[in-house]
């Protein structure tokens, strides 16, 4: 496997994000209406923030204003308040990232959530000197499972999309890379484990900690 860019998404791959993501997705949208539960929440991950309030919007309209722009603006503050005073990496991540960068594997994040959101998260965790690219789906007219967010990284890395790895965490990601053309590693979603469908991803793990130097070694040289 000839691997020229390792692609990360971000929310749960990174960050363990999807908690601040339903919290903030059922605070806010219950000032409207919608009871939301954690299952509820689970239908939409890997979405562009915007996608999943209209999704609620079209099952359960509320009065306007607040427009669904407002909704998604206040649970995008609400998430990015979250990860500046809470966020985490994901355990194994920094040994993962140096490892890579010492392989002198180029390194991009391309997620679905705004470009503010990864700003804060590359800044809450330090580790802006090791991407080249940040890039977002809100920039695309379609967010994953489209494979634009991926296809335009590659594009800014120089890289041919044949030749890229990602790291995805939910359906919608990793059928965005596999239809990118893209090898793809899956580290599900809790809400995912023993999900059939990820059997499209070239490798499921549990998380970042099993990507070893050997498993590395491995991987690259199928």
């Amino acid at each position: 496997m000839k691997i020229d860019a390792l692609i990360w998404d971000m929310d749960g791959v990174l960050i363990d994000s999807e908690p601040f993501w339903q919290a903030a997705e059922m605070a806010v949208l219950k000032t409207v209406g919608l009871e939301l539960t954690l299952t509820d929440c689970e239908q939409t991950i890997g979405q562009r923030i915007d996608k999943v309030v209209e999704y609620w919007y079209a099952h359960q309209p509320w009065p306007m204003p607040p427009t669904i722009e407002d909704i998604t603006a206040q649970i995008v503050n609400n998430v990015t308040e979250r990860i500046y005073q809470e966020g985490e990496a994901k355990a194994g991540l920094f040994d993962v990232l140096r490892f890579l960068k010492e392989q002198q594997i180029r390194m991009a994040i391309a997620s679905s959530s705004p470009l503010a959101l990864i700003k804060a998260v590359v800044q809450r965790l330090q580790i802006e000197d090791y991407f080249d690219v940040l890039h977002s789906a809100e920039f695309e007219r379609y967010g994953k499972p489209h494979p634009a967010v991926y296809l335009t990284t590659a594009e800014r890395l120089g890289v041919a999309p044949q030749n890229c790895l990602v790291i995805e965490d939910s359906l919608r990601g990793i059928l965005s890379a596999k239809t990118a053309e893209m090898h793809c590693i899956a580290i599900p979603d809790p809400s995912l484990q023993g999900d059939p469908r990820l059997s499209i991803a070239d490798a499921v793990l549990s998380s970042l900690q099993e990507c070893t130097p050997k498993f590395w070694e491995t991987l690259l040289a199928q």
